[in-house]
């Protein structure tokens, strides 16, 4: 372990990595991250797959989509289109608020189990639909309740068992496995269309969206439930023996000792505040606490601007993007599409590793919201004053750059407003309203991820003529608009879950600082022996 230790002090700097105890950081935290997050997966390969799925011709037929050139066939196509995709929006959202009850009442762990099973079953319904609407909108639906709440689970999850020194990298895993899913899925389109005839060529993607439910599944119901789940119910005895199981350390330890006093104390600040448990204790503690009432607006308009950068836009309809930009052929425009996957998950890989929680998370928003308006803006003067012409033999110059803007834009998002906005929102809530924020923002992204995928191929038809360039400027607007807003989000690297309350002037921490200076120094001292 010394040695991983070292190695993880290298990539990531920040003062809690150097003061806490090496043992925190050890292969059972990243584990349970990684168990969590094939909710992820969940996410990336939905919105892979869906995409590649409605351009095939046997899946145009089976449905009855309209394949002309005409004005009208292009606006039906897109309209039904947007339908598709939108149905499993809809069940998101009403997943994402549904599940936050559940979770507090049964814990984390069995919540993530009971919605890896809907999700599996949506996956099935669909791949099995034959062309039959209902069956298809039935199965994205309840893909959709398990998908949105295994958006609202997975981050809670792991944020509450994360060590803070690294809880930006753990969680900021959701969004690498989310890329990385939607990388396997365009590679799944792509290789279904070259190799699978007839209905096999869409069935086989949409069956493969069923892989990652079974994944959450099997890989949670070996972990520990929550520990601050646990402290929440009062069940402190194992709370306290997950807490050191995960954190490597005797229960007696310092380290443990510290953290779980921080833990008690925040609880009894929440429930002195608010008298009281169940649905309207929590309305009431959430939004008529000024500090509380701030983070839940904050972490919904995180998720409000992140789905209006335009990624889900491009995450949906990336091959018909690619074909408007010049890449000719179903084939080309879906591999261009599994490139850009690659793009994705390298960048996001390589941010959560190296930059999480050593640039911290207000730096992160604000330079990548402007890469992005850069890349959007030049998208939408090239399709606006050289737009690629429908015989031309090859994609001009200018063409090729705008397609490495494609590629630069999905970079920027997952150095930023992609990986740290699960991160920012999954940490900054009071431990009692945790799952009840992450719930709020996770309903906020999915009702705004619904409203982009559906007005995106309508925009792509008509804002600004024919070519749609007003969509790219549109989108680039608001990138601006939120580099400069971010300015004032309060920075969090670094910064203890319970310490949270302090940080967002809820809660007066300092009856502690006396026992934290004294843990702090056994802390050290274990830290040089070591």
């Amino acid at each position: 372990m010394g040695r991983s230790y070292r190695l993880l002090r290298r990539v990531v700097r920040n003062d809690s990595i150097e003061l806490d105890p090496p043992e925190v950081y050890n292969w059972r935290v990243f584990a349970l991250a990684a168990a969590a997050c094939f909710g992820g997966t969940l996410f990336g390969m939905d919105t892979g797959i869906i995409g590649g799925v409605l351009t095939m011709p046997d899946f145009q037929h089976e449905f009855r989509i309209p394949t002309g050139n005409s004005a009208d066939d292009k606006l039906a196509r897109a309209n039904l289109s947007a339908n598709f995709v939108t149905v499993m929006q809809a069940g998101a959202f009403a997943g994402a608020l549904l599940t936050n009850p559940i979770a507090h009442l049964l814990g984390r762990k069995p919540s993530l189990m009971i919605v890896s099973v809907f999700a599996f079953i949506g996956g099935i319904l669909q791949a099995f639909s034959y062309g039959n609407y209902a069956c298809f909108y039935i199965g994205r639906f309840v893909e959709g309740l398990g998908l949105g709440g295994a958006t609202m689970l997975a981050p809670t999850y792991v944020s509450e068992n994360s060590p803070r020194g690294i809880r930006g990298l753990l969680v900021g895993f959701y969004q690498l496995f989310e890329t990385m899913g939607a990388m396997v899925a365009f590679f799944i389109d792509y290789g279904s269309l070259l190799h699978i005839a007839g209905h096999g060529a869409w069935m086989v993607p949409l069956a493969m969206q069923s892989l990652p439910p079974v994944l959450i599944f099997a890989s949670i119901i070996f972990c520990p439930e929550s520990p601050r789940w646990l402290a929440s119910k009062d069940n402190w005895e194992k709370a306290s023996e997950v807490l050191s199981d995960v954190r490597h350390l005797p229960v007696g330890h310092p380290y443990i000792q510290q953290e779980l006093l921080e833990l008690r104390t925040q609880l009894e600040n929440e429930r002195r505040s608010v008298h009281g448990e169940g649905f309207w204790a929590e309305q009431k503690e959430c939004w008529l606490i000024p500090g509380n009432r701030n983070r839940a607006l904050l972490s919904i308009g995180l998720m409000v601007c992140q789905q209006w950068t335009g990624t889900n836009a491009i995450n949906y309809y990336a091959p018909t993007i690619f074909t408007a930009l010049g890449v000719t052929g179903n084939a080309n425009s879906l591999l261009a599409t599994g490139v850009y996957g690659i793009v994705k998950m390298t960048s996001c890989a390589i941010f959560i590793v190296f930059l999480a929680d050593t640039l911290g998370r207000r730096w992160s928003f604000v330079w990548t919201a402007f890469a992005m308006w850069f890349c959007m803006f030049y998208l939408g003067f090239y399709v606006r004053f050289d737009p690629p012409k429908a015989d031309a033999a090859s994609i001009p110059a200018a063409g090729y750059v705008a397609l490495v803007m494609v590629y630069i834009f999905a970079a920027a998002f997952q150095f930023g407003w992609g990986p740290v906005c699960w991160i920012y929102v999954s940490e900054i809530p009071s431990n009692r309203l945790r799952g009840y924020n992450v719930a709020l923002a996770a309903a906020t992204q999915w009702l705004f991820n619904l409203v982009v995928a559906r007005v995106s191929p309508v925009m792509l038809v008509n804002a600004g003529g024919s070519t749609g360039y007003g969509t790219y400027f549109i989108y680039g607007s608001f990138c601006f608009a939120m580099g400069v807003a971010a300015f004032w989000i309060p920075e969090t690297k670094g910064i203890s879950l319970e310490r949270m309350d302090e940080l967002f002037g809820v809660a007066d921490f300092s009856g502690l600082e006396d026992v934290g200076m004294a843990a702090k120094h056994d802390q050290a001292e274990h830290t040089e022996r070591v």
